[in-house]
This record gives C-alpha cells, sequence and structure tokens, in this order.
C-alpha cells in the first residue's frame, strides 16, 4: 500500500474588518509549504474561505494561493454560502481546484460539499446526489483496493439531516479518515472506526494564544499520523507515521495499527532536512535509513504492552504511544455508538497541537 501526505490550511475567514489578519497568514504558509513541504503531494483548504462570500476575499485568496509549487483542493463552508450560493466561490475557483473526486497516490480522496443543500449559516445537509455519489465512489475504492479519505467541512454529527446514516456510510466503506474545518481549534475525534480531524483556523484563533500554523496529515497503510505546525515552529519538522499511536487505533487486528511483539518497523517523514533521524526505544538508539519513496525507516524490538516510540532529527522530535499485542489478544469490540460525533474527541495530545479546550465560535470560544 502506498503513502500520502497532505497540508491542511485551516479556514481562513479572508476579511478586510480585519485587515486581511488570514490573507497575511496564508501568504506566510503557502511560503513555508513552497520550501519545506515539497514531499507533500497536495494542500487542502476545508471552507470558510471568504469570510463573506465576495468576489474580492475570493481574489486575494487566489493571488495568496498562485505561488504554491503543489496542487490545492477546496471546499466550500458556511461563510463562502453568505450571499445565498455560491456562484462567487464557483466564479474565482476553476474547477480543477474543486473536483468532487480524485485519486491521489491510491488514495480516494472524496470532497463534499455541505453546504449548498442547506438555508444558510450551520444549516449543513448533503443532496441526494452527494450521498449516492458517496455511496458509488466508497464501492469503487473497494473495489479497486483503494483507501477512501473524505474531505468536508464539519463532522457527520453537524448535518442538520442524516449525520449517522452518513457517518455509518463512512464506516462501511472504510473510510480511514475524514478531514474537515469549521472547529476554529485543533481536534480529533476517533469513533471507535474512523477518525476525524479539524484543523485550527488561519484567522478568528482564540486557542493556543491566537497562534497560526497548519496540519500535516499522513496516512500510511492505513495508519493516520495528524500534526499541527505553528509557524513560529522551528525546522526541521519530524512525524512517525507508521506504526500507529494507541489514540488512533481503529482496526486492533490490523499490525500497522497494533504491532506484534518483535521486530517493528519504525517509519517517519522528515521535512526541512536531509540530516538522517534516529529512532528511539526507551534508551536505545536505531540510525534511520531513507527508502526510495522518501520516508526513513528504522526496526526496532518492541515487547507486548505500550511503548513510547520517539524519532529525533538534531532538536525536532516526534513521538507516539504504540500498543503491542500477540495475535490472540486482540480485544473485543462493541458495535459503534453516536459515529461522526465530537463526543469522540481524543482531547488534550500536546505533542499533536491539540490542547482540548475547545475555544471556538461553535463551541466554547467567543463570537466572531
Amino acid at each position: 500500500m502506498s503513502g500520502i501526505c497532505w497540508v491542511h490550511i485551516g479556514d481562513l475567514h479572508l476579511d478586510e474588518a480585519d485587515d486581511w489578519q488570514g490573507l497575511d497568514r496564508l501568504k506566510t504558509i503557502v511560503a513555508q509549504v513552497n520550501r519545506h513541504m515539497g514531499d507533500a503531494d497536495f494542500v487542502f483548504v476545508p471552507g470558510d474561505n471568504a469570510n463573506h462570500g465576495t468576489p474580492e476575499q475570493y481574489a486575494r485568496m487566489m493571488d495568496a494561493l498562485a505561488p504554491l509549487s503543489m496542487p490545492w483542493r477546496i471546499i466550500p463552508g458556511d461563510h463562502d454560502f453568505e450571499p445565498g450560493d455560491l456562484s462567487n466561490y464557483e466564479a474565482a475557483i476553476p474547477k480543477a481546484n474543486r473536483p468532487e473526486t480524485e485519486v491521489i497516490a491510491r488514495h480516494r480522496c472524496l470532497f463534499l460539499d455541505m453546504v449548498s443543500a442547506g438555508a444558510g449559516g450551520p444549516d449543513f445537509r448533503l443532496t441526494m446526489h452527494h450521498r449516492n455519489k458517496l455511496a458509488e465512489e466508497l464501492a469503487r475504492a473497494k473495489a479497486s483496493d483503494e483507501v477512501p479519505l473524505v474531505f468536508m467541512h464539519a463532522y457527520p454529527g453537524d448535518l442538520a439531516a442524516d449525520g449517522e446514516s452518513v457517518a455509518r456510510q463512512f464506516i462501511d466503506g472504510e473510510v480511514a479518515f475524514v478531514d474537515t474545518g469549521h472547529t476554529h481549534y485543533n481536534e480529533l475525534l476517533n469513533d471507535g472506526r474512523v477518525l476525524y480531524g479539524a484543523t485550527r483556523s488561519t484567522a478568528q484563533i482564540e486557542e493556543d494564544g491566537g497562534a497560526p500554523g497548519f496540519t500535516i496529515v499522513c496516512v500510511e497503510d492505513r495508519v493516520v499520523s495528524w500534526r499541527f505546525r505553528r509557524l513560529d515552529a522551528p525546522w526541521p519538522h519530524v512525524q512517525i507515521v507508521s506504526p500507529g499511536d494507541v489514540r488512533l487505533i481503529t482496526r486492533p487486528t490490523d499490525p500497522h495499527q497494533v504491532p506484534r511483539p518483535g521486530a517493528v518497523d519504525v517509519v517517519a517523514r522528515l521535512f526541512g532536512a536531509d540530516t538522517p533521524p534516529v529512532a528511539r526505544v526507551g534508551d536505545s538508539d536505531t540510525p534511520m535509513t531513507r527508502g526510495r519513496d522518501g520516508l526513513w525507516r528504522a526496526t526496532v524490538t518492541l515487547a507486548a504492552g505500550l511503548t513510547a516510540i520517539e524519532v529525533h532529527c538534531g532538536k525536532a522530535y516526534d513521538r507516539i504511544d504504540c500498543l503491542v499485542r500477540e495475535a490472540h489478544a486482540i480485544p473485543k469490540r462493541r458495535l459503534p455508538v453516536a459515529p461522526g460525533e465530537d463526543c469522540h474527541a481524543i482531547g488534550a495530545w500536546p505533542i499533536a497541537g491539540i490542547d482540548g479546550g475547545r475555544l471556538g465560535p461553535n463551541k466554547n470560544g467567543c463570537g466572531w
């Protein structure tokens, strides 16, 4: 199975009312991505792009995105629908940047519009076209042995209708990850079958002192890795992409997510440096070697239980907590409950950039 990596730039909320705060930050993100993130597959922009959906706001967004050295994909949010339709959004953005479906690195990416069927604001809905398209594309992914990924503005639990049904479609279709915006804060959900991630907005930030940044999302052999980077964070960036962290287990029988005792391959991505990293388990360091695919690997020996794995490159490092079990020790599972709802938030996870406070206008934060 191949891997995929993308950069998530949180809701832009471009607006002249705040002196284009999001625009300046977007330009800084584009510069950092161009300089350090050349191995990523694409950039994703998750909706609420123009705070009031005006032509000028879109024009400035397009100018800021133009220097990007990699493809970018975009979906609409409720702020894009503020004029009452998406005509300004569609007039400004080429169709190539807003596909419904695209296969990237053997992953079938589904980009959903959950705003244009509603009445505006947070009246999120999916049309029957999108429901049918979703079922069709998930079936195609399974037939083609592709991993499905979904990109939508908010969680299924935020839909005004059919949220649980949509979330169960994701479960039945074996979706590995659903990438969202809307919250204004960083968050990961694990409903036991599907992982969901929301990235801090680019403007209108309350958490973490208002610090902007972007998220790097990787999927490797269905293992999801998610890390938020502040714009003021030093480079390089190290990210463990396999095995999986115990917080993100959705397939407990999969040895990529829950390895067996003995030799385990640790796989990492490194951005912004060529210095070989090292994998660390306890007091033991193992040098990593770079493969033809650009990923860094080392083989370590792990005993059954919960083990911390770190990868270091100079002062940069990443860490996961890896659950190791014998094949016969797979835990029992109950049926999914409240799939796609934010009650499944994993809570604070500092190394991933999640503080758990949910400081956003739709939850515990102030209004904008």
